[in-house]
């Protein structure tokens, strides 16, 4: 394959990139007058760089850079969701960034540079190319989290993301260099070869761990959730909700890839830790959540939580396995941006508001902001017929179907202790004496992101449920 052929494959990562630079420039010699024009011109990206890879070879499997990369159905189907999320991201961040004096042109520039280290992870099939994909998305995201410079929390979220970043990192290196060390190479295909050819190899089992451990931290995902909950609440909201959707969806991309690829040969070694880890995740969002009265702390519980629920499609380590993951984590990702955008609209005269208790009576102050968020809140929970019941349903299904019945029972537990949480907060909305109320002036991305949402979850009268399944069958299929 020629140098042209390989580069028409990565067009979407091209367009990323360079319109990146160009628009780093562009704001450099403007300024931060500039800011609203480079949002739009990103978001203008982002969509173009989801619409190149529908319209890319998507059908067809190919190893790019002496198969560092490998463009796909599973990295297609993951990259356009996390175009999508990103695009979102910028678009709900607008009020936001206005109120809170924090319109600056490089804001979306780095969500830029977030989306394409994750679209890199997702198409890694190296060892090294899987490290550069992690830090080229950590990079921009440290700068995210701490964008706020006069906000202590923000500095300090920034801070605590940095330093357990950087260890998490290490394991990730020190989980590569022992892989590399016992099987003599960072391909995932030829670390296949040796993991199938070998009856045991304990030094690459090490490194399995220490590899699980560091992808682990990457998705939030128990006893590796430690900086979550301080992030999530420090970082400026709209960070936040780039934070709980993209990059979770890139991170459990990759870890799939590494572990359906990589180390299907030893399969029952690393089945029983990815359940265990599933159930830590599960019990300590469901249980650490229960006493939260900040929105955004109970919303990183609850990503805890979820991305345990997702483990458990993984745990089952089969084609079938793989497509809930993909169906679970983008029904996710919509749920998240939904509510998200509910929490953004959670303004007062004197600025945001985080507290659970400000949504007392919501429903007699604003009555479509307590439909949408009541409707998200039951998805969040898994009540039928909502789109978070069929992710459910679908990973506790594959968990059966690979005789870990066990798992889906913990599961449906955990499910049932996490309906508490979710169903309080309705019941605040409905049946409490009224908070202050608030703006109604939210904005137009805001309004369309929260309905959005709310009607996808929703997916008996929608058409999305259907084609959802589909590609993510496709893509799913594409690893093994």
């Amino acid at each position: 394959m020629g140098i042209f052929d390989t580069l028409s494959f990565t067009f979407p990562e091209l367009t990323l990139a360079i319109g990146a630079m160009a628009l780093l420039i562009t704001g450099v010699f403007l300024g931060d007058k500039s800011a609203k024009q480079i949002s739009m011109a990103c978001v203008v990206l982002l969509v173009g760089a989801a619409v190149l890879v529908l319209v890319g070879p998507s059908g067809t499997q190919t190893s790019l850079f002496d198969g560092a990369f490998r463009i796909d159905s599973f990295s297609s189907y993951c990259k356009v969701i996390i175009f999508g999320a990103a695009a979102f991201a910028i678009l709900m961040s607008d009020r936001y960034l206005a109120g809170e004096q924090l319109g600056r042109f490089e804001y979306p520039i780095l969500i830029i540079l977030a989306a394409f280290g994750m679209s890199l992870m997702v198409s890694a099939t190296d060892l090294i190319s899987l490290y550069m994909g992690v830090e080229t998305q950590s990079l921009a995201l440290y700068v995210l989290a701490a964008f706020n410079r006069e906000s202590q929390r923000s500095t300090e979220a920034g801070l605590k993301y940095f330093v357990l970043g950087a260890l998490s990192s290490g394991l990730l290196l020190y989980g590569a260099s022992l892989v590399y060390g016992f099987t003599g190479s960072t391909s995932f295909d030829e670390i296949a070869r040796v993991a199938t050819s070998t009856d045991t190899n304990t030094g690459l089992i090490i490194g399995l761990v220490f590899l699980v451990s560091g992808l682990a931290f990457k998705v939030s995902a128990a006893p590796f959730h430690m900086w979550t909950p301080d992030v999530y609440e420090g970082s400026p909201t709209p960070v936040t909700a780039l934070f709980a959707a993209a990059p979770k969806l890139a991170a459990m991309a990759l870890f799939t890839r590494v572990l359906t690829t990589s180390f299907s040969g030893v399969l029952t070694d690393w089945q029983p830790v990815i359940a265990m880890i599933a159930v830590a995740s599960m019990m300590v969002g469901a249980f650490s959540a229960i006493p939260q009265t900040n929105i955004k702390r109970l919303m990183a519980y609850s990503s805890i939580g979820h991305m345990g629920y997702a483990l458990i499609g993984l745990a089952s380590g089969s084609a079938e396995g793989v497509r809930s993951v993909l169906i679970y984590m983008a029904i996710y990702v919509m749920m998240t941006i939904g509510t998200f955008a509910v929490i953004l609209m959670m303004r007062r005269r004197g600025g945001m508001t985080e507290n659970i208790s400000d949504l007392s009576g919501l429903s007699r102050t604003n009555m479509p902001m307590a439909l949408i968020m009541t409707v998200l809140l039951f998805s969040l929970a898994g009540v039928p017929p909502t789109a978070g019941f069929f992710g459910k349903w679908y990973v506790f299904l594959a968990a059966v179907e690979a005789e870990l019945v066990w798992l889906a029972v913990v599961g449906v537990f955990a499910s049932a202790v996490s309906a508490f949480y979710y169903l309080r907060i309705v019941w605040f909305m409905w049946f409490d004496e009224p908070a202050p109320a608030f703006e109604r002036d939210s904005g137009p991305a805001l309004a369309f992101a929260a309905w959005g949402s709310a009607i996808l979850m929703f997916p008996l009268l929608t058409v999305f449920m259907g084609p959802l399944t589909q590609a993510a069958g496709i893509a799913a299929a594409s690893l093994f």
